[in-house]
């Protein structure tokens, strides 16, 4: 059973690694995705990759022990780069938002709003506001008194695991994580979700061959909002108490999520799957060349 789940494990990251990699590759190499879209797509794809490799390497290596053991300085990192990554990826999901809202319902002035220097200033907020959710994920953590059981029942290092270990009453904290993580989630889905009603909404007035393109950009982004966001909601809007789902649901979106975001970025998306064609012609020509 533990060499099924480590396999699992394994092959998913694996598969993420690699999704993502060839995503970020193909995206600095080629000059046809050069648009704002692209610019945040490689800091979804780099996020993904982070967010994964701060949890998987330590689950697989679990997934062959009986009894994994980890100290309170990895729990604490482990701690800091979930909410990092994560906060990081639900960010760039608004900005990719942003730049479709832009795109589709002020075409004429898109290069002037999201210009270089924007798109920047844009990702560097994201970074910032990234760093701001973790640190206050972290000041809660090392608010909390430990002195008893030492022992978490969870596959990874997070709040909601960490204040069964606490010896004080963790009510306010447990608040405040909702207050936090829970808000963060909740009010991102909803601007979200109303941003993309609103671009689909402005497409009745575009031609068919540019409502089939924006319409087809905007059905995968949502599919990515819906498999991302509601796991987290789920595991971050709700009181301290646990339910036999948390550990498969937290697998969902640490393993698979990171996973099929660019399988359905790169599946629905035609000019990406150009790029990586023209990409992958260009190894295969140089590799001719020097035999």
């Amino acid at each position: 059973k533990r060499k099924i789940v480590f396999v699992f494990f394994l092959l998913f990251y694996l598969g993420t690694l690699l999704g993502n990699s060839l995503i970020i590759v193909t995206i600095e190499t080629s000059r046809a995705l050069e648009s704002p879209m692209y610019f945040f797509l490689f800091y979804l794809s780099l996020s993904d990759t982070c967010f994964s490799t701060s949890i998987a390497p330590k689950m697989i290596v679990d997934a062959l022990l009986k009894n994994s053991t980890t100290s309170f300085r990895e729990c604490i990192i482990q701690v800091f780069s979930l909410h990092f990554f994560g906060c990081l990826a639900i960010l760039i999901l608004m900005l990719v938002a942003i730049d479709r809202y832009v795109a589709i319902c002020k075409p004429l002035h898109y290069m002037s709003i999201m210009n270089q220097r924007v798109c920047s200033v844009l990702v560097a907020i994201a970074w910032v506001g990234a760093c701001v959710h973790s640190s206050v994920q972290i000041f809660l953590t090392l608010s909390l008194p430990f002195c008893g059981p030492n022992v978490i029942d969870h596959y990874l290092c997070d709040l909601q695991p960490l204040l069964k270990l606490a010896c004080t009453d963790t009510y306010m904290t447990n608040l405040l994580l909702v207050s936090n993580s829970g808000a963060i989630c909740i009010v991102s889905f909803v601007l979200l979700m109303f941003s993309y009603v609103v671009i689909l909404y402005s497409l009745r007035n575009h031609s068919a061959e540019g409502r089939k393109k924006a319409l087809s950009t905007c059905i995968s982004h949502i599919i990515v909002v819906i498999l991302f966001f509601v796991p987290c909601i789920f595991i971050y809007t709700r009181p301290a108490t646990t339910f036999p789902m948390d550990k498969m649901i937290t697998v969902f979106y640490t393993f698979a999520t990171p996973l099929l975001n660019p399988l359905i970025y790169t599946l629905r998306n035609a000019e990406v799957k150009n790029a990586m064609r023209k990409l992958w012609s260009k190894k295969l020509i140089s590799e001719d060349q020097r035999l």
